[in-house]
């Protein structure tokens, strides 16, 4: 199981998710709700304190590592993220390109980013490109994945673009995927950065933060 970390760039740092962030991510999720019609996010405390509450017993599953998303300028929490279906190859092949990370069963061998929620004031905003580029770097430098994986719904054109614009690679579209947030059933678009396209996402990325 991968241990908390604290990640943190220029303009955001990503805590570890705890209970102490109830509060402050109910502040951010209430900014504007109308920003949120294919993602999840908690309107009131009862419901933002479960879903502190089910991130953290996913954690502490090994299966996710979830994240709170804080504003350095403003000091003020401004969403959530989290790496999630990490899965951990008891045979690993070698890697084809990138750093040499030794491989031990403590860290996941692929793994997801999703789950990204961001007040309606920090969306579009070097907050999420930044958040992208932290995550990217600790996966595939520190942990060494072949493979980090990005889904969306569909329909959500801007998350979509947003995907694909810190250089995720549209792979298709998985139907009657799961339960959508509006009660439907939703196809999920599906994006993947893999190890060898890791140094030309990140430079990319580091030259729109620039």
């Amino acid at each position: 199981m991968p241990e908390s970390v604290i990640l943190e760039g220029r303009h955001v740092r990503l805590e570890p998710l705890s209970a102490a962030h109830t509060d402050g991510l109910l502040r951010a999720a209430s900014e504007s709700r109308d920003t949120y019609a294919y993602t999840k996010v908690p309107e009131d405390r009862e419901a933002m304190a479960r879903y502190v509450e089910e991130a953290l017993q996913e954690q502490a599953s090994g299966a996710s590592l979830p994240f709170a998303v804080r504003d350095v300028r403003r000091d003020a929490l401004i969403g959530s993220t989290r790496f999630l279906d990490l899965d951990y190859w008891t045979a690993t092949p070698a890697r084809p390109a990138g750093p040499s990370v030794p491989r031990d069963g403590a860290v996941p061998t692929v793994a997801e980013i999703g789950s990204t929620w961001l007040a309606a004031s920090a969306q579009r905003t070097p907050c999420n490109t930044e958040a992208k580029l932290l995550l990217l770097t600790h996966a595939f430098d520190v942990w060494g994945v072949f493979r980090v994986t990005l889904k969306t719904d569909a329909r959500n054109a801007l998350s979509r673009s947003a995907i694909e614009r810190i250089g995720g690679r549209f792979e298709g579209i998985r139907r009657a995927h799961i339960r959508a947030v509006d009660g439907t059933v939703r196809d999920s678009a599906y994006y993947s950065v893999l190890a060898e396209e890791w140094p030309g996402v990140r430079a990319a990325l580091e030259a729109r933060l620039a």
